[in-house]
């Protein structure tokens, strides 16, 4: 299989990097020239040199596969897409690793929308092994089940959404918990730091090995049964973004890109904690499922 890669940046040149690895035939595409030089120098030297680097719309045309990785802007998306259209095949699969936008209306932009689907890897996807695959309403199930073989065969672990949500459901499932994580903290009923702790060392941890569903089955549903009937009533259900969250993006507060979010990461301790984070990841990884 052929694949192109179409956006050279983080997400964009360690695909390229992985698939590499995995044996497939890998064309790097990105509409910028020095982006594209600067994603060479990023990837793993093993590789580098197997990967076709290109600016040209024309050499996409023999690809079995495109994954973009452009702007995470739905006008952008769907002009990359209407321009894509022109320069493959009619039986090139075209795949999206947008993090939400909306799968249906992404594929109003391209030719063959039954051969379009989401293909949503996380941050960092050299490590983190989860992919979601998010079928839109007219995506085969040949299509679908293609993906996810690929998925399977780049040793990740794909889960198939069957329907086109918003967030599709990781990110669903990740801003319910922060939800209620920020209101405890709004509230002074946890800090910030006790409120990371219960995760990293609780639920997290757990989460790590057992499923939530899992986590019921061992913990007992009668149990769960019970908790439930007295707790889901007073979790916050609140529809408005969280207050410190607001506050923090009011002040430029973006997190480590800005060196500021809810912690302060001065001098280089934003790399120093990007560097202890990936080792962390690598670590529970290999422990968990290196062959």
């Amino acid at each position: 299989m052929q694949v192109g890669i179409c956006g050279a940046g983080t997400m964009g040149h360690s695909m390229a990097e992985i698939f590499a690895k995995s044996g497939y035939t890998v064309t790097l595409y990105n509409h910028r020239l020095p982006t594209l030089e600067k994603a060479k120098t990023q990837i793993d030297p093993s590789v580098r040199d197997a990967i076709v680097y290109t600016t040209s719309w024309d050499d996409l045309y023999a690809m079995d596969l495109i994954v973009e990785n452009v702007k995470e802007d739905m006008d952008v998306k769907l002009a990359f897409y209407q321009e894509l259209s022109k320069h493959i095949q009619d039986t090139t699969i075209v795949a999206t690793n947008t993090s939400g936008l909306s799968i249906n209306t992404l594929s109003k932009g391209i030719s063959h929308p039954e051969r379009f689907i989401g293909f949503h890897w996380f941050n960092p996807p050299t490590i983190i092994p989860l992919i979601e695959i998010i079928k839109g309403d007219q995506t085969t199930d040949t299509v679908a089940q293609t993906i996810y073989d690929v998925a399977l065969s780049l040793d990740k672990k794909p889960v198939m959404v069957n329907k086109d949500v918003l967030g599709f459901a990781a990110n669903r499932v990740q801003l319910a918990v922060v939800r209620e994580v920020l209101d405890l903290v709004d509230r002074g009923i946890v800090s910030k730091e006790g409120a990371d702790d219960l995760m990293k060392y609780g639920l997290g941890f757990r989460w790590a090995c057992l499923g939530p569903l899992e986590t019921l089955d061992f913990g007992g549903l009668d149990t769960f049964y019970h908790i439930s009937e007295y707790l889901i009533p007073d979790l916050c259900d609140s529809h408005d973004v969280p207050k410190i969250l607001a506050e923090n993006y009011e002040k430029g507060r973006y997190g480590i890109k800005t060196k500021a979010g809810f912690y302060d990461y001065p001098d280089d301790l934003d790399q120093k904690k990007t560097q202890e984070r990936d080792q962390k990841l690598a670590a529970l990884y290999n422990a968990l499922y290196k062959k």
